[in-house]
């Protein structure tokens, strides 16, 4: 019991002893082929990585700015859907002619564009007319089923209180409402009515500008002739039309990794991506933009697949309110433009030289785990590097406890720490007069500051 309370109480002195203690850095030279050479060869590692990665590669030497911009789109194209090559007529649809107004819903977007591509077409006047029997809660036997003045739920108008033949097996309740309601089916199982829309244009025109650098761009070049622009088309695998600011949908859906004829059917998002990285320290005319395309919604999504939205067409015929609803698949495009410019600054550069250089501080903590604790003169190297001073104000329960634990070390090593030559740790007290010393205590003690200790290992 005693031997446990003598455990406790030294160790509740250690942990108030801690309080009062204070570690200050002790240089010691080792000399030492195996250590000098594992740590040159960890300085010469952090310093390719200061100069050669984060300065030259990185280039820690620029003031960066990112990209400002604004995008314009204008679309063109023409096509005749023809019902004698489709095999089938839609009226409004088929037989006509659509251009960019039809088809381009709506005009204008922010840095975005939809063009359609399939469409479901009901020319429909307001009236009374069988609800659609995929609605929920319109299937009826008897006028019962069919309260007057309710709404159907998710539905296309308000009941009339009637059941109504809504085919030769099917009844369903009587609503007032556009009429007749929509069939949303598409006309052609597997092919989409304004497939030929993949030879349509698009004009885009973007000028983008970096601030801080007061440097501006647009993707138009100066130089480039206007001849040149009215018959150009991009191409992303030549030198000259990789820059043409025309594209085809078709050439933007393939290079996205689509098939246009496939995805135009149910409609799709795509990305247009302009990036602008310009390195300012060279030729202004170097600053050029970069296209990429990619989709934008999953192609293997089995619900709500692809891009679709309704609007109508509103007119008067014979005196009544008649319009055409079109729901309108397509391809929507999204313009995103990103970039960066970079120009030499001395402020980033001492930045990155700086923390660059505060690595180097690894080498000597990977060389003193080395040193330490792999070599087998560990312990000597240990014996010569942390050194205990007990000054003369120290905490009086912490200098009980560390004079019984090096007189304990000192009986149980036979004088081992009087010759200097081994252990991990020397005691000084500050306090004690009669405390022999070794010719390197005494050295030690009566060293400058500024000195430190050389060892010679190998």
């Amino acid at each position: 019991m005693a031997d446990a309370g003598q455990v406790v109480k030294g160790g509740f002195l250690r942990a108030i002893g801690v309080f009062f203690e204070y570690d200050t850095p002790k240089i010691v030279h080792i000399r030492s082929k195996k250590v000098g050479v594992i740590n040159r060869l960890i300085q010469i590692v952090i310093l390719t990585y200061i100069i050669g990665y984060a300065i030259v590669y990185q280039k820690g030497y620029q003031d960066f700015e990112n990209v400002e911009s604004a995008a314009t789109i204008k679309v063109k194209g023409v096509l005749y859907p023809d019902s004698k090559k489709l095999n089938v007529s839609i009226p409004g649809v088929t037989d006509r002619i659509w251009d960019a107004a039809d088809y381009v819903v709506p005009p204008q977007e922010n840095d975005a564009f939809f063009v359609t591509t399939n469409v479901v077409f009901t020319r429909q006047e307001q009236g009374s007319c069988s609800e659609d029997p995929t609605m929920p809660d319109v299937i009826c036997n008897s006028t019962k089923d069919c309260p007057a003045g309710e709404s159907v739920v998710n539905g296309n108008g308000v009941r009339t209180g009637q059941c109504t033949n809504f085919n030769e097996t099917l009844k369903t309740c009587e609503i007032y409402a556009w009429c007749p309601v929509e069939n949303d089916t598409l006309p052609l199982k597997d092919k989409a009515l304004l497939e030929d829309s993949k030879k349509f244009t698009v004009l885009i025109k973007n000028n983008i500008e970096f601030p801080k650098f007061k440097v501006q761009r647009r993707n138009i070049l100066d130089d480039q002739d206007p001849e040149y622009l009215q018959s150009c088309r991009y191409n992303s695998k030549s030198e000259t039309d990789r820059l043409c600011p025309i594209f085809e949908l078709g050439v933007i859906v393939s290079e996205a990794g689509q098939h246009y004829s496939k995805v135009a059917v149910k409609g799709g998002v795509f990305a247009i991506n302009i990036n602008w990285k310009c390195d300012l320290d060279h030729s202004i005319d170097r600053c050029l933009p970069q296209y990429t395309f990619s989709r934008l919604d999953r192609e293997e999504a089995k619900i709500a697949k692809g891009w679709n939205f309704r609007y109508a067409n509103y007119y008067e015929e014979a005196g009544n309110s008649t319009r055409d609803l079109i729901k309108a698949y397509g391809l929507r495009f999204v313009i995103k433009v990103t970039g960066e410019a970079g120009k030499f600054s001395v402020v980033p550069l001492l930045l990155n030289l700086g923390s660059g250089l505060g690595l180097l501080a690894i080498a000597t903590v990977l060389c003193d785990l080395v040193v330490l604790y792999i070599l087998k003169k560990g312990p000597f190297y240990q014996d010569k590097k942390y050194l205990n001073v007990v000054d003369e104000d120290a905490f009086h329960g912490f200098v009980e406890v560390l004079d019984s634990d090096v007189e304990d070390n000192r009986s149980e090593q036979s004088g081992i720490l009087n010759s200097g030559s081994q252990g991990h740790q020397r005691s000084y007290d500050a306090t004690s007069q009669s405390t022999p010393q070794t010719d390197e205590d005494s050295s030690v003690k009566n060293r400058r500051p500024g000195q430190y200790a050389r060892l010679d290992a190998d």
